[in-house]
């Protein structure tokens, strides 16, 4: 079998079985059913062995639909209450020292990591940053890959229920108008927002550029009045299936003793970063710093892109959310360089 024609059967068959899971979800009337069903289908099918592949730059190019919406809901009233969050925020660099403090340590000595794969791995940035700075650094793609594709599959799996049993959120906010009732212009100025977005962020080397870029060109339609709307619903929808599937697929080929162990360290450290976020939380809520529901989304350290989706579904305040999760990612990847610089200068004496 070639190489294109064994692709395509992988990816036929993460398809079925996304759509499987989905329907499952979406008959039972389970939460999220485009989200969870296709993520906890194709975790279950890759841990049974069957061979899964995820759906490449069809699923990057899903996040430039977040990316749309997220830009969408940047108005001159965000920028009017910036200054209200500015408390909150500056809580962020904390946030982050504190998780590297911990968690280096924790998975060095704890679950013996390498140095280089300790630090990628305790940092609560994106899963497929975190893999690429942490294998140019000298880490375990392997385990990164894992620990971080754990970590996401956790908290959203985990999240909504919190939202709904302890925040008293609802998880039924509408996602956005159907597509039947967008005005085709609009549409269209969103369609060439996200391609121009996503390719120009790619061309100038904007990281996550299949979400920043489309949402700073969105925001700046949205903020001359070019775009009043949000992605219709049918588009999130979409990007969420994708989302969802792209986590299932990373725990294709693992064996019991690599799920054992690395997914176990990953677990483990979930709880670690469950303690900071809710003392975090806590602190936004107990100081009057924000609202509880966007305190718990802005600090729970999954992925931006599913963080993005819970707060549309919840009807929370998008721009409080993302500008928290934006300000940790920058931080952490524009720290992983110079981290890694020190990684490999002090490497000959580990």
């Amino acid at each position: 079998m070639s190489f294109s024609s064994r692709t395509v059967k992988m990816r036929a068959a993460t398809l079925a079985v996304s759509c499987a899971g989905t329907a499952v979800f979406y008959l039972f009337d389970l939460p999220l059913p485009f989200l969870f069903g296709p993520m906890i289908a194709c975790l279950l099918a890759a841990l049974s062995g069957m061979e899964l592949k995820g759906f490449g730059a069809i699923s990057v190019g899903a996040r430039s639909i977040l990316g749309v919406a997220i830009g969408a809901s940047i108005s001159p009233a965000l920028f009017a209450n910036a200054p209200a969050m500015a408390g909150s925020i500056a809580l962020v660099p904390i946030f982050i020292g504190l998780c590297g403090l911990i968690g280096v340590p924790f998975f060095q000595r704890v679950w013996g990591f390498d140095r280089p794969t300790a630090y990628y791995a305790a940092m609560p940035g994106g899963l497929q940053d975190m893999v690429i700075f942490g294998t140019e650094a000298g880490g375990n793609a392997r385990s990164l890959s894992l620990v971080h594709a754990t970590r996401i599959l956790f908290i959203v799996t985990i999240a909504p229920v919190l939202l709904v049993n302890v925040y008293g959120a609802g998880l039924s906010h509408p996602l956005g108008e159907p597509v039947m009732g967008f005005p085709l212009s609009e549409l269209l100025i969103m369609s060439l927002a996200a391609i121009v977005g996503w390719k120009g962020g790619e061309r100038i080397g904007l990281f996550g550029a299949s979400i920043l870029g489309p949402m700073i060109v969105t925001a700046i339609l949205s903020l001359t009045d070019v775009i009043h709307m949000r992605p219709p619903r049918e588009a999130i929808l979409a990007a969420q299936f994708l989302i969802g599937a792209g986590i299932g697929v990373h725990f294709v080929g693992m064996n019991l003793s690599e799920f054992r162990r690395i997914v176990s360290a990953g677990l483990s450290y979930v709880a670690v970063l469950a303690v900071l976020s809710a003392v975090f939380s806590w602190i936004v809520m107990h100081f009057g710093l924000g609202h509880p529901i966007e305190a718990f989304l802005a600090f729970a350290p999954g992925g931006q892109a599913e963080m993005t989706v819970l707060a549309i579904v919840t009807g929370s305040d998008l721009g409080f959310v993302i500008a928290h999760h934006l300000t940790r990612i920058v931080l952490v990847i524009t720290g992983a360089p110079l981290i890694a610089a020190i990684i490999r200068r002090a490497r000959p004496r580990d």
